[in-house]
């Protein structure tokens, strides 16, 4: 049990920014349209949280059993580190995506949306193949893009679809800058694996772009989620929506970490502060549009 603990804390600066920003931020808007549910809001958040955590154990499998963790930076792996068997890991992925496509269909049954039951079965499948099948698409250099739109577009336009029954502009704007965010997490997290995964021939963007490109990337993703910040103001209420540009603040000493060229464990501090500024962002257009309400 601890090493599954050990696990989950060094997984924390991706899990929680990446399942309760959507949401929070989904709720935001829905209270700003008097649309707000907290049941909905509850059984959003697990399905987000179950499908980042079986997300995060079906990588450690994938590329455990793949063997390109045998050089890695970051914090430890179950199966590369032999901590728990493949099959241990698998499942405990498999009993996440359990728990998420059963909060998804207490969703449904409230909501009445049942062609949402498509859009659970493609978020699962998402999770599964980043790393997992014989062609992963997280080894093709799409991560970035799927993270944009599952957790971005999918998850703050789902819940803001399940509580109000249409998607107002801001909702778009306010899932492009938690998009982007999610994505400079995932952008941090592969500059700081670059060269173990050149190594073990992981294609991910980031080898693609290069440790320059990476760099440039990842500063252009926080200066789009400032534009979608100020997008959503004026798709709604620019008062309202003004507090979320406060992960600025956050992000800017990791900012000029990454322009200054850390690598390595140097950019777990920059992993870390963009998933805290994901969260602050998520934050403040919530607590914004409820104060604005």
């Amino acid at each position: 049990m601890s090493t599954f603990a050990n696990w989950l804390e060094g997984a924390r600066p991706r899990t929680w920014p990446a399942a309760v920003s959507p949401v929070l931020a989904a709720s935001g808007v829905a209270w700003h349209y008097d649309a707000f549910d907290l049941t909905l809001a509850l059984l959003c958040l697990l399905v987000a949280f179950a499908l980042q955590v079986g997300v995060n154990f079906a990588n450690d499998y994938s590329d455990g059993i793949r063997g390109t963790d045998a050089d890695r930076v970051g914090p430890m792996r179950l199966v590369g580190s032999g901590a728990a068997s493949p099959q241990t890991v698998k499942l405990a992925a498999f009993a996440c995506f359990g728990v998420a496509a059963l909060a998804g269909l207490a969703i449904v049954a409230l909501s009445g949306h049942w062609w949402l039951l498509a859009v659970g079965v493609a978020c699962i499948l998402a999770a599964w193949y980043y790393t997992g099948g014989k062609r992963p698409y997280g080894y093709a250099g799409l991560g970035e893009l799927f993270v944009f739109i599952f957790f971005g577009l999918v998850a703050v336009l789902g819940t803001v679809y399940v509580m109000l029954d249409r998607v107002p502009w801001a909702a778009v704007w306010v899932a492009c800058a938690i998009g982007f965010l999610a994505c400079a997490i995932l952008v941090a997290n592969n500059l700081r694996d670059l060269h173990g995964d050149i190594k073990a021939g992981k294609k991910t963007l980031a080898t693609r772009l290069g440790d320059g490109g990476t760099r440039w990337f990842y500063i252009a993703l926080l200066f789009a989620a400032v534009i979608a910040v100020v997008l959503a103001g004026t798709a709604s209420n620019m008062r309202a929506a003004m507090p979320g540009l406060l992960f600025v603040v956050v992000v800017l000493p990791a900012m000029r970490r990454v322009r200054e060229g850390a690598t390595g464990k140097d950019l777990i501090a920059v992993l870390k502060a963009t998933g805290i500024a994901e969260l602050v962002c998520a934050i403040g257009l919530f607590v914004g549009y409820l104060v604005a309400a």
